[in-house]
């Protein structure tokens, strides 16, 4: 009886040991689930990112308003008939002060 409980706790402390310090132990696969939900999180952002993407392109083939800001915004352009104003901040000279 005794030999028998002596090996199971021998085998107990083996399989102890291989659990928390063996290869593939404890630490080496919370460190894993860490950066499994980083690496989840970082692919969620990106499926996010194209989708926004799918979005802008089907905008783009489909109507000529997301085409026309574009051209406005990114370009500069304006429409036949339209007055473009740019309206210039004016900046302080240095070491003058505004009251």
């Amino acid at each position: 009886m005794n030999r028998l409980l002596l090996g199971l706790f021998i085998l107990l402390a083996l399989l102890q040991y291989r659990l928390w310090y063996g290869d593939n132990n404890m630490t080496q696969y919370v460190h894993l689930q860490k950066q499994i939900a980083s690496q989840e999180q970082s692919n969620q952002k990106l499926v996010e990112r194209n989708q926004v993407l799918k979005e802008e392109i089907i905008d783009l083939k489909s109507g000529t308003e997301a085409l026309e800001e574009r051209a406005r915004n990114e370009l500069g352009m304006v429409k036949q008939g339209e007055t473009f104003y740019r309206v210039v901040g004016i900046e302080p000279k240095a070491g003058a002060e505004y009251e």
